[in-house]
């Protein structure tokens, strides 16, 4: 059994192992042809080719974008949640306690609408308000037991959903894709 073991094991590692030399390998050609392809095209021409990439980039991740929330909706809408409801009780779940007013820059909604997903998770009885001690303006949303027993329940299932979405992507190209959409992203904020 050991030995089994020890042999699948090794097998992993020469598979891990081609597959990162075959990636880099492709990662260098790909290099190779862009630097080959701007010295051939003149600036005019090549000022073309990177507005044409960048309408690409944005219609390829907008799409991208669309098809994983839809799938994550729809996983989500088993739990009786919508999409945000899901997002603020996570928040709550994963981080503890947060000021309500605080909860819409963490989830990206709208100011406006966070009293209003609060509200409903208060009346589902997942989620309670609860005063800030040395702060009256404060109201902290905190996490109820009935909350944190759902959440022990769903959370690990979702986790598995939204690996199984993100399935077309290996962890090196999911780290690499974070550290790119990042990139622009703040590249996007800072203009």
């Amino acid at each position: 059994s050991r030995v089994w073991f020890l042999t699948s094991k090794r097998k992993y590692i020469d598979r891990l192992s081609w597959l990162t030399h075959t990636i880099l390998m492709l990662y260098n050609y790909l290099e190779f042809k862009i630097i080959e392809r701007e010295i051939i095209m003149d600036n005019e021409e090549l000022l073309t080719y990177d507005e044409d990439l960048s309408l690409k980039v944005f219609v390829v991740l907008s799409r991208a974008l669309q098809s994983i929330k839809k799938r994550v909706e729809e996983d989500i809408k088993c739990l009786g949640l919508n999409p945000t409801e899901f997002s603020v009780l996570e928040l709550i779940y994963s981080k503890g306690d947060q000021p309500i007013q605080k909860i819409g820059e963490k989830v990206l909604i709208a100011s406006s609408s966070i009293t209003y997903v609060v509200d409903k998770l208060e009346n589902k009885k997942l989620i309670r308000r609860k005063p800030c001690p040395n702060d009256r303006r404060i109201t902290y949303a905190v996490i109820t037991e009935e909350g944190t027993e759902l959440m022990d329940k769903v959370f690990p299932k979702h986790k598995a959903a939204m690996r199984e979405i993100c399935g077309g992507l290996e962890t090196k190209e999911k780290e690499i894709l974070i550290e790119q959409l990042k990139k622009l992203g703040l590249h996007a904020q800072s203009m």
